[in-house]
């Protein structure tokens, strides 16, 4: 396919979402059946362009004065790919699955210098306009520019498993990417994200990857996994661990000493973790899945739960746009709810004097410095660690630095150019302590 037949194909799918209320992936998939004469290289550039309108699609929306799918689409194209109206009108004419060629209108404001000139911050944000007053107590004045990085293209993140590799071998293995070191994370790898309609690398099926010696893993991931600072030999609660990644790093950092416990209250997004498990070389893991009583022996003995808790996913934007404009308050609500209702359940398997660790991938401080402060209300028996302390002694050369707001750290891509994650660090009274 050509870029003006990809083009076509993006806003057919942008339009399909709209019409049908779907999450990109879904829209995606189902145009890439429908049209099997359509090559890997062109579904992933047809994605790039529909993610590239999802993350800025209000920003593009008033700049082209519509939210169609053809006027984003070639907003886009125009103006984030770099094409002009001329290319793209004469690649129209020789392709019969092009689109219809610009009108005059839209060439007018596709040439437009200031397109956002005279818009609303939130537009200029690209952020839905009823979090506003959320990412303002939690940004204050820099919010307009801590949402517009949320609008950027992620890069691949890996994480060196020391169980397996060093960063030599993976380096040499992975040589033909250009990876670099992160930034703040110790071990950490990454593969910057590409422009226009080039494909992020498929690591998977490097040899590094396959022999156990890397994982996928955004630094910020990475970050929160060795704030947590498990002891070899300690006794870890991963209470909500999902398919495993932070159960994985955490094992490396204790050096597969000790013992974690990986539990999750659903099988399905529990069932990936014994193949990366396996794969990996961990030893100390054991897997306690949702059946009753499978964690009535681990009450009040576990040294460290860490609780990844479910959430509203708001960090995470550059790699899942389509959830920023579905979001609604009744789902932040139920999310606020549920998180509540999990750390009053992960609070009993700490023991006394132990650690709680709450770890969400949301910039909302209803899941993060609300609900940490509610917590330690309803509990009374729990107190924050200072989290800058700790931060200092892990990444004590680092030039970069979270949010600190008394009670947690707040990373974000453009303070700590990760995804966006929330930690606190909370300590169980001993049983000495009066």
């Amino acid at each position: 396919m050509r870029l003006s037949g990809r083009i076509a194909a993006a806003i057919e799918v942008i339009d399909d979402m709209a019409t049908r209320h779907r999450p990109v992936s879904l829209a995606l998939r189902d145009w890439g059946q429908a049209n099997r004469f359509a090559g890997s290289k062109d579904r992933a550039a047809i994605g790039n362009l529909v993610y590239d309108v999802m993350r800025k699609r209000a920003s593009h929306a008033h700049a082209m004065q519509s939210d169609s799918g053809r006027a984003l689409v070639l907003s886009v194209v125009v103006r984030d790919w770099g094409q002009s109206v001329e290319q793209l009108n004469a690649a129209f004419a020789e392709d019969k699955f092009a689109p219809d060629a610009i009108s005059t209108s839209e060439q007018k404001l596709l040439d437009k210098k200031k397109p956002l000139a005279g818009a609303p911050d939130h537009v200029k944000a690209d952020l839905p306009e009823w979090l506003v007053p959320a990412f303002k107590r939690v940004f204050g004045k820099d919010w307009v520019g801590q949402a517009q990085a949320l609008s950027n293209r992620p890069p691949l993140d890996m994480r060196i498993n020391t169980l397996k590799s060093d960063m030599k071998k993976v380096l040499k293995s992975l040589e033909r990417f250009s990876p670099v070191s992160t930034n703040i994370a110790t071990g950490g790898l990454r593969i910057a994200p590409g422009v226009r309609d080039e494909r992020t690398p498929n690591v998977q099926v490097d040899e590094a990857f396959l022999k156990g010696g890397l994982e996928i893993q955004d630094e910020g991931s990475q970050i929160v996994s060795a704030l947590c600072a498990p002891i070899p030999g300690s006794q870890v609660l991963d209470y909500c661990a999902g398919a495993g990644g932070k159960t994985l790093a955490l094992a490396a950092l204790m050096q597969n000493k000790g013992q974690i416990f990986a539990h999750d209250t659903d099988r399905n997004r529990l069932a990936p973790i014994f193949d990366r498990l396996k794969r990996a070389g961990i030893r100390n893991v054991q897997v306690r899945g949702p059946q009753p009583g499978s964690m009535d022996n681990l009450v009040a003995k576990m040294d460290k739960v860490i609780v990844d808790a479910p959430c509203t996913g708001t960090g995470t934007w550059r790699r899942h746009p389509g959830a920023k404009w579905r979001l609604s308050e009744m789902q932040l609500q139920k999310r606020v709810a549920g998180q509540a209702e999990i750390l009053n359940k992960a609070k009993e398997f700490v023991v006394p004097g132990g650690e709680l660790v709450y770890i969400t991938c949301s910039l909302l401080p209803e899941e993060n410095h609300q609900q940490v402060e509610a917590f330690i209300k309803r509990s009374g028996i729990f107190s924050p660690i200072d989290i800058e302390a700790r931060w200092t002694e892990i990444f004590p050369e680092s030039e970069q630095k979270p949010l600190f707001d008394g009670l947690g750290a707040t990373l974000s891509p453009l303070s700590t150019g990760t995804d966006g994650f929330y930690i606190s660090l909370l300590k169980k009274k001993d049983k000495t302590t009066p």
